[in-house]
């Protein structure tokens, strides 16, 4: 297998249609070598713990409203060719994601990322939900296979928060500057929402023998 990590935050518009790419990809190479790893990155790692009023926060990041609805418009349409519904109308409210970042971790650990990751994406951004609330994150971390008492428990309390701020830190240092980003085999890294078909060449790179045909490139 080929580790594939992928740094990624659950609010992140572009990291939901990377992976829609993504899972396109290999469900059309089943048998692919990827042995699949999210890691966090806070877009806004000083946002409020109890989040920001999503109008306000657009407006902010973007300087008015008039260049935050071209930038989603140019989303919208990417999301469209992906394949996912986004109903950015719909989000009220733009959370802090560190308690959703330790969830998607702590589903590591149980084997169960890939159905966190996609219940986080599609609770925020096809139903509007606050994932940075503690009562919706336990019931999306029961909906993807978790234990909800566990989950309570360990989100009141700080467990991993700092070992996730550090690993968002190191990976800062190291260069990351937005998501999604996917590192190949610890080696190669690849930036923003790589197309289907990107991905399927790699795969079929990755698969392919040596010149001296002893297996495949990696």
């Amino acid at each position: 297998m080929i580790r594939l990590d992928i740094f990624s935050d659950p609010i992140c518009p572009w990291c939901y249609i990377g992976k829609a790419f993504l899972d396109r990809a290999l469900e059309s190479r089943p048998n692919h070598p990827f042995a699949i790893a999210w890691h966090p990155f806070q877009l806004n790692p000083d946002m409020p713990a109890t989040g920001m009023d999503r109008r306000t926060y657009l407006e902010r990041k973007f300087g008015g409203k008039q260049q935050a609805v071209e930038v989603y418009g140019r989303i919208e349409r990417a999301a469209q060719d992906a394949g996912v519904e986004i109903d950015f109308a719909a989000i009220q409210r733009t959370p802090n994601t560190m308690n959703a970042q330790r969830l998607i971790h702590w589903a590591g650990l149980e084997g169960r990322q890939a159905a966190l990751v996609s219940t986080l994406f599609r609770a925020y951004f096809r139903d509007g939900q606050d994932i940075g609330n503690t009562d919706t994150l336990i019931t999306l971390a029961q909906s993807a296979g978790m234990d909800p008492a566990a989950t309570e428990r360990l989100l009141a309390t700080d467990a991993d928060r700092a070992d996730l701020i550090a690993r968002d830190t190191d990976s800062r240092q190291k260069g990351l500057s937005g998501v999604p980003a996917f590192l190949v085999a610890q080696q190669y890294v690849m930036s923003g929402a790589q197309p289907v078909a990107t991905w399927q060449q790699v795969i079929d790179e990755l698969a392919a023998p040596t010149p001296d045909g002893s297996g495949p490139v990696m």
